[in-house]
């Protein structure tokens, strides 16, 4: 497992007992692990180092340390413009994913290269697939429609010959599928992780990414707004996220022997009853819902199957060993 920062700080107690970003940003030891990083680092008012958290030069640093003192990725890069995700939320959902998986495996979160897990959307920063090797030292598939982010996050993992053979970048070449044209036939994957486009436009995406700005005192003008990154499909998606959750659904009951788990993040809580519906329509054998605080954000996944639970516990017997 990565090493972990100096017990110095202040723990992030909302985040997962296994995430290794509990402790506040030791600057000192993040800088020395990446140079780069020292030119955005400043005392904030309260005495704190921190960044300008809406310069997106400075939080593409910050991940670039971030991933290089915990998870020994030397050499990490996005195209200009495209999503630059926070790794302490990014880890949480990993972990949680491994207590769903622990569930049905008697407690104990399977581990090794036999585990397979599919990142719908994967984006340009290849960011699950890394936390997740490197922590469980799982097998991914990543998938997207962009052929940039596929470029880039083959680019990550060319980088980083410990990566190759573990992650496996695939291009979505029809927009209006998820898993058909990704998952093969007689393909099996443990779990399905996503992080869908939850906007429904990008006047939406750029309102929401304004206000939250505001909120945290980051916003400087009008022209805070161009400072987020992501591109249109890692944005927003005609109808939003429930949609696009939807019609995952939708495609899941398809292949119903093929997945163990299919898992999405749902940013909008007004999002699950709609959720629920489409699971029911399909005849989801269990459903779960995890909730995961990232200090005062609330987020969450819905985690579906169409197995028993005697299927369950033999998928798991035959295919968690290491």
């Amino acid at each position: 497992m990565a090493q972990k920062l100096k017990k110095i700080h202040t723990e992030k107690t909302s985040l997962h007992e296994r995430n290794l970003h509990r402790e506040r940003y030791d600057f000192i030891e993040l800088i020395n692990s990446y140079q780069e990083l020292s030119k955005f680092v400043f005392v904030n008012p309260f005495g704190d180092k921190s960044i300008d958290f809406a310069n997106p030069d400075a939080v593409k640093a910050l991940n670039k340390a971030l991933l290089k003192y915990f998870y020994g990725i030397s050499y990490w890069d996005i195209p200009d413009g495209y999503l630059c995700p926070p790794i302490p939320g990014r880890a949480d959902y990993i972990h949680y994913i491994a207590d769903l998986l622990a569930s049905v495996n008697g407690g104990k979160f399977p581990v090794g290269k036999n585990v397979k897990v599919l990142d719908i959307g994967v984006g340009a920063n290849c960011v699950y697939p890394i936390v997740g090797h490197r922590e469980y030292g799982w097998s991914f598939t990543g998938s997207d429609i962009d052929p940039v982010s596929v470029d880039s996050a083959r680019q990550i993992i060319d980088k980083k010959p410990s990566l190759e053979g573990a992650i496996d970048i695939r291009l979505q070449t029809s927009p209006k599928n998820i898993f058909k044209g990704i998952i093969h036939p007689e393909e099996f994957f443990d779990v399905t992780i996503c992080n869908p486009p939850f906007h429904a436009s990008m006047a939406e995406a750029q309102a929401g990414t304004k206000r939250k700005l505001i909120n945290l005192g980051l916003a400087k003008g009008p022209k805070a707004v161009l400072n987020f990154g992501g591109q249109n499909a890692e944005l927003w998606v005609e109808g939003g996220e429930e949609v696009f959750v939807k019609q995952m659904i939708r495609e899941s009951a398809e292949i119903p022997s093929q997945c163990l788990w299919f898992t999405s993040l749902i940013s909008k809580r007004t999002t699950l009853p709609g959720v629920y519906s489409e699971l029911k329509k399909v005849n989801a054998l269990n459903v779960k819902t995890v909730e995961m605080a990232q200090g005062q954000k609330v987020s969450r996944f819905v985690a579906w199957t169409f197995l028993d639970n005697d299927m369950q516990k033999k998928w798991a017997k035959e295919r968690f060993k290491k």
